[in-house]
């Protein structure tokens, strides 16, 4: 009889999960038996370009470039003369390196020209590449489209990969880095692991519900999988928007009253004049937004209109619009005069937004707050704090820029609490279709509970697994693939 159920645990360990594998992904691959090339470096003049290939006439183009020469050794850089194959003209001195597949980055022939980095050169030997046979100029992602239906990597490393092509903060970078790893794909595969298990204690008891021999507790136990797999998955979908932050940036929203100096403080976070700078106050009368690199963190900067009332409709239309940016907010950096303290506006504005959001209990996905007192530089030398009563905040003179170290350090710690630390912790998930196929599996999991029938039991199981298979594989929708693959550039 256990023979049989090892034969249940082997059989639920095969179907939709068979993507999430090494063995290729499945999907099929627009003109996959051509062979591609494109420049892989940036553009504009450079050192060294590196121009590389894909497909089974890579080496058959090597050859034709390096002519009369052999192909090189595996995977071990060689100086080779390179020369137009009709013509026959030198084109340039360069590295080059052959890496046969299945041992290169698609899982194809491959080959890359490590050429010098002039414009002329890199037109010649491009030009020359496209008069090969058999070779066509590759489409964008194209190699990192052809490396996943071989199998080299997952969705999830392939999405890593694009996050890391387009890192702009070390957040960002630590972040891709182990998503393209693999942590998040092995999470996945390790929470599908545990619904094999539940799904062959599931189809055990119909398959030999009435044999004597059955061991007591088997849907017990599965119970108790899919109730711990049901806590995990809840706990990662609260922190999913986290890592969606992280990925395109938290949105911090600079606000105070008029003449308070937000525009100053934006100016000087931003490093560049984003805002215009004015003693008259209401200067700014609508929403200015930067992207910037706050303490090793991605974040949308905005700059607002000050809060106040009983002005003209230009100036209460971009109040209103600061009023909305201010509820859309993941971080209020909020801004007062540190010399003008007693004013109506600061007491409004201090009393409307900065006494609620500080007394609000922080948690990762709630509104935070950050309360600064600008023109620090016009308070007494050595005196006292200006205003004790304030809840916790910062000294800054975005004059002198004294107390600006202390600003990025705080919001450091704001940024790492709401986009999540990429350093730490199990891997975020950074894109809404992971949280979709998330929620789908955790849903699944609530009809298992809900399910009257055993029978229907293991087809939610079954629903549950497949939305993690379609995580890591995309499940072969091209469309989902398309979007995916059009955030690389031509040569990746």
């Amino acid at each position: 009889m256990w023979r049989g159920l090892l034969t249940l645990v082997a059989r639920a360990a095969r179907g939709p999960l068979r993507p999430c594998t090494r063995q290729g992904s499945g999907t099929s691959v627009p003109g996959s038996g051509a062979t591609i090339f494109a420049l892989s470096s940036g553009q504009g003049r450079c050192g060294i370009a590196v121009i590389r290939t894909s497909g089974p006439a890579s080496g058959h183009a090597l050859r034709s470039l390096t002519a009369p020469r052999d192909l090189p050794q595996a995977r071990r850089a060689c100086l080779r003369l390179l020369s137009d194959p009709r013509s026959g003209e030198p084109l340039d001195r360069a590295l080059v390196l052959w890496f046969p597949g299945p041992q290169s980055f698609t899982g194809e022939d491959c080959a890359e020209f490590h050429v010098h980095g002039g414009p002329a050169v890199v037109s010649g030997v491009l030009q020359a590449l496209g008069r090969v046979p058999g070779l066509r100029p590759a489409e964008a992602g194209e190699f990192t489209r052809r490396a996943f239906a071989h199998g080299k990597l997952s969705l999830t490393e392939v999405e890593g990969l694009a996050d890391l092509i387009h890192a702009e903060t070390e957040a960002q970078r630590r972040q891709a880095l182990r998503q393209l790893d693999g942590e998040l794909g092995h999470l996945c595969r390790g929470w599908a692991d545990t619904l094999t298990k539940a799904l062959a204690h599931v189809e055990a008891y119909i398959d030999f519900g009435e044999d004597d021999n059955l061991e007591e507790g088997v849907l017990e136990r599965a119970d108790s999988q899919v109730r711990e797999l049901e806590v995990t998955l809840g706990a990662h979908l609260r922190d999913a928007r986290r890592g969606q932050r992280l990925r395109s940036g938290a949105h911090v929203v600079v606000a105070g009253p008029p003449n308070a100096g937000k525009s100053s403080l934006v100016n000087l976070l931003s490093q560049k004049p984003v805002s215009i700078v004015s003693p008259e106050p209401g200067t700014t009368r609508d929403v200015l937004e930067t992207p910037v690199d706050l303490a090793g963190f991605p974040a949308l900067l905005s700059d607002t209109a000050g809060l106040r009332e009983g002005m003209g409709p230009v100036e209460q239309e971009g109040v209103r619009r600061a009023r909305e940016r201010l509820e859309q907010a993941d971080i209020i950096l909020a801004v007062l005069d540190a010399s003008d303290l007693a004013s109506p506006s600061s007491c409004n504005f201090l009393d409307v937004v900065v006494k609620p959001a500080a007394g609000r209990s922080p948690d990762g996905n709630s509104q935070r707050l950050v309360l600064v007192l600008n023109k620090s530089d016009l308070l007494p030398p050595g005196g006292p704090d200006p205003s004790p009563d304030l809840p916790p905040h910062l000294l800054l003179s975005c004059l002198t820029g004294e107390g600006l170290v202390d600003l990025l350090e705080a919001l450091r710690k704001e940024l790492a609490a709401v986009c999540g630390d990429p350093s730490t912790g199990p891997p975020l998930l950074t894109r809404a279709r992971h949280q979709h196929h998330l929620q789908g599996c955790l849903d699944a999991l609530g009809h298992y509970k809900q399910a009257k029938d055993v029978s229907l039991a293991a087809e939610a199981l079954r629903v549950a697994r497949g939305h993690l298979a379609h995580l890591t594989s995309g499940g072969g929708t091209e469309e989902i693939l398309d979007i995916i693959f059009r955030d690389f550039c031509v040569g990746k």
